[in-house]
Parts: structure tokens; C-alpha cells; sequence
């Protein structure tokens, strides 16, 4: 387990009512055991078939019964470049559902304190790098994931119009790309380092010449693994309350060909990486400043390297399950 907040205790205990939205997501399962782990016994969670979060009639009803004090919204629809630019419309509409209806239902029965999961999409493509939380609407989207990234603009300005408003302790935080154990690994809608994984993987094991990535391998990226969010959102649930926006990240990165020459040594691939430029680099650099966060106290913990070899262990151990 990576670094905790030694003091934690105001809300982590065992009478806090804790709901997390998403449990079965990527974060939302890595949020669920940090909390165990912490001695959080009194979790709420509900599957999409037992409560769809779009609907608010029915999330209005859920908040009413069993009056949650602390939620951890990590519910999401989300893909990697090609998802989010084939269907924008699921997108921006699914979203923008599910975290009003959260978010409002969570203030109507008065719930203590909300965190709200962003996403760095959220910055301008051409940001000034490393990305501070004030380049925030500073400039033009990436227009591959624009889609997505104004639903999570428009949930971060929700939880700072309602502190505003109504005093509603809700913090907005900033992940950067994240991976772990029990990512999508599907071709079509995953991220670039769950990808690789499976790419790579699926070239060992039929003997291919080599694995076309997208892109030039150019862009650079910052990695943090699952466990290591989950983390910081328990010290930021206990440490932190402010209207402003928080990033979580690494503070490293490296590039597409860097990452990818990593998996391939990790996975045991032995033929060649075959760039197809014609296809979208997106943002050139993506890389967060966490300045903010580290003064607080918190760092990430787990090396890239050691991330991936055990996300990808975990995907050997879950082919079934992996290969959605």
C-alpha cells in the first residue's frame, strides 16, 4: 500500500457512512480497498443495475435511504482516443448524468464532504508544461477527448458553485493517465499503457514480426498506478478543502516510444515496434505540476516499471476478464 496520512482519522473510521460511486471502475475498486485497508468498514456501494447513476430519480432516492456522509465519486464513462472521438455524444451525455445527479443529491441530504475525480484532459492541448490547476480555461481542448474533458470541466465548476452557494465542503481532484491491476484492456477503448500491454502480449504469444502503435511515439506522458491515487484520495478526503482544483500525479514522464520499449521488455517481446504516423499523437506533452499536492505531504510511491509488471501479471492471471 503506498504512503499514507499517518493522522488520518476524521473520516475514515468505522461508523462513517462511505459511499463510492463507480466501485467496480479502475479507481473506484482501488479507492474501495485503500478504505478496508484503512478500517473504513461502513461502505456503500451500488452496480449500475442496482442504481443507474443517470438516472436522478432514482440516485435522489438512493441519497434519501441510506444517507451517505462521505462520497468518493469516481463514476465515469471513459475511454482512450478512439472511444471518446467515435462516440462524443455517449461521452459529454453520460457524464454530465452522472456527476450532476451525484453531486446534487449528495448536497440535498447533506452529506459532509464530496470528492469529485477530474481528469487532466481538462487542460488546454497546448498548455504551458508542467501543468499548473490555474491553466484551467486558459485555452483550446484537445479535440479528441473535448467531449469528455468539458463534462469533467463542468462537474469541477459544479462542486466550486455549490461551495460557493450552499457552503458544500466538494474538492476537485486532478488524476493524470492513470494504469494499474483491473484496467480495460480492450483495443478499442482503453488507455495507451493497457494497450501496449495487451498488444505486445498478443504478438508474443502468435510469434508476429512486430506491433503498430498509433502516433509517432513522440508525445510524452506521466503514468500513475491506481494505488497510488487511491491514496491520495483518502488524504485529500481528510486533508484538504479548498474550491481550488488539486493534481494528482507522478511529476515524471516519458514518451509513447519510451513506454513502449518498457512494456516490450517487460512482456518479453522480441520483434520490432512499427510507428504509423498517420494516425493522432494527441496532446504533445501531458505532464501535471504537483507541486501543490507534495506540499501537503503526499508522493507517489510506485515506480513506472514496477507498475506495469504488475498490471501485467495481473492480466495473465485474468485473461477472461482482461480481454473485454
Amino acid at each position: 500500500m503506498p504512503f499514507l496520512n499517518k493522522t488520518m482519522s476524521s473520516f475514515c473510521n468505522s461508523q462513517s457512512k462511505i459511499y463510492v460511486a463507480g466501485h467496480r471502475g479502475l479507481v473506484g475498486n482501488a479507492i474501495c480497498k485503500a478504505l478496508a485497508q484503512a478500517g473504513c468498514t461502513n461502505l456503500l456501494t451500488r452496480t449500475h443495475a442496482e442504481l443507474d447513476l443517470t438516472d436522478q430519480g432514482a440516485v435522489r432516492r438512493f441519497f434519501i435511504e441510506e444517507q451517505p456522509e462521505y462520497i468518493f465519486l469516481a463514476a465515469a464513462k471513459v475511454g482512450g482516443i478512439h472511444a471518446n472521438d467515435s462516440s462524443p455524444a455517449d461521452f459529454i451525455r453520460d457524464n454530465l448524468l452522472i456527476q450532476t445527479n451525484i453531486i446534487d443529491a449528495a448536497w440535498l441530504q447533506g452529506a459532509k464532504k464530496l470528492l469529485f475525480l477530474g481528469s487532466s484532459c481538462i487542460y488546454p492541448k497546448f498548455a504551458p508544461q508542467p501543468m499548473k490547476e490555474e491553466h484551467l480555461l486558459t485555452g483550446p481542448l484537445e479535440p479528441t477527448n473535448e467531449w469528455y474533458a468539458v463534462a469533467k470541466i463542468a462537474g469541477i465548476k459544479m462542486c466550486q458553485a455549490y461551495r460557493k452557494q450552499h457552503g458544500f465542503d466538494a474538492i476537485s481532484l486532478m488524476p493524470t493517465n492513470l494504469y494499474g491491476p483491473g484496467d480495460n484492456f480492450d483495443l478499442h477503448s482503453s488507455h495507451v499503457l493497457p494497450a501496449l500491454i495487451r498488444k505486445f502480449h498478443e504478438a508474443k504469444i502468435n510469434d508476429l514480426p512486430e506491433v503498430e502503435i498509433w502516433g509517432t511515439g513522440t508525445p510524452k506522458r506521466e503514468f500513475l498506478h491506481v494505488d497510488d491515487l487511491s491514496s491520495a484520495c483518502l488524504f485529500l478526503m481528510d486533508n484538504y478543502s479548498s474550491a481550488e482544483i488539486i493534481n494528482v500525479g507522478s511529476g515524471q514522464e516519458v514518451t509513447i516510444a519510451e513506454l513502449a520499449a518498457m512494456v516490450r521488455e517487460i512482456v518479453g517481446f522480441h520483434g520490432k515496434i512499427q510507428y504509423n504516423a498517420v494516425m493522432p499523437d494527441g496532446t504533445p506533452r501531458k505532464l501535471l505540476d504537483v507541486a501543490k499536492l507534495f506540499a501537503l505531504g503526499w508522493k507517489s510511491q510506485i515506480i513506472l516499471r514496477d507498475g506495469i509488471a504488475e498490471t501485467y501479471s495481473w492480466f495473465l492471471q485474468n485473461a477472461l476478464l482482461a480481454r473485454r
